[in-house]
């Protein structure tokens, strides 16, 4: 897997389905450079069984994510027909009818492979052809991307493997709490607890307060 904390989110721009019924061309993440944080997560394939849970999950959250200024973007390596046909059926019949975030089609995978998330990869066999070994679809990869377009946290899950949301939210508060106070965060950090110090001094202050 690629490691790009600290690094620039890789660039796209793709077709995507948003407001869960208009098709947009040339979505790009570059939108939000200078306005938002991002949550950008892949999910394997549409009309499936743990991602609708997750994309349902996500969407039941958005409010929380956007008063926290996130905005939330889901792909996957399906077409944009395919989305728009998921996200038009009905719950009852497999699908994810009222998400309204933005759903990129990686048709191409590379946005995977650019991400690090792609469950398989190309390579040139004894006949001098291009084969794929694996599985042809993304990881449950999630990243926060922040505000100036730097990734600050990536979770990369295997494909049985779903998501808690809530880990999402609190990442971000996590962030937004460092980048308000200078301080960092601790083990089990939740928003509302204090941080501590970035030094020996403050580590120790943190351990004593939080085991009397």
């Amino acid at each position: 897997m690629t490691n790009l904390i600290g690094k620039k989110a890789p660039y796209f721009s793709e077709d995507a389905v948003v407001n869960g019924n208009e098709i947009v061309e040339g979505f790009s993440l570059e939108q939000y450079v200078g306005k938002k944080n991002v949550i950008f997560f892949f999910y394997p394939l549409d009309f499936t069984f743990v991602c609708p849970t997750e994309l349902i999950a996500f969407q039941e959250k958005l409010a929380e994510f956007e008063q926290r200024d996130t905005v939330v973007v889901a792909c996957s390596i399906d077409s944009k027909y395919s989305h728009w046909a998921w996200l038009n059926t009905d719950l009852n019949k497999g699908g994810i009818k009222g998400v309204t975030y933005p759903i990129v089609a990686d048709s191409s995978k590379m946005i995977a492979w650019n991400y690090g998330v792609l469950a398989g990869e190309y390579k040139t066999n004894e006949q001098n052809q291009v084969v794929f070994e694996g599985n042809p679809v993304a990881y449950r990869g999630l990243f926060l991307i922040d505000k100036k377009g730097n990734i600050r946290h990536q979770l990369i899950n295997d494909l049985p493997l779903g998501r808690n949301v809530d880990e999402a939210l609190r990442m971000v508060d996590a962030l937004d709490f460092y980048e308000e106070n200078g301080e960092v965060c601790p083990a089990n950090w939740n928003k509302g607890k204090k941080g501590m110090k970035a030094t020996a001094e403050g580590v120790a202050n943190y351990l004593v307060e939080s085991h009397n």
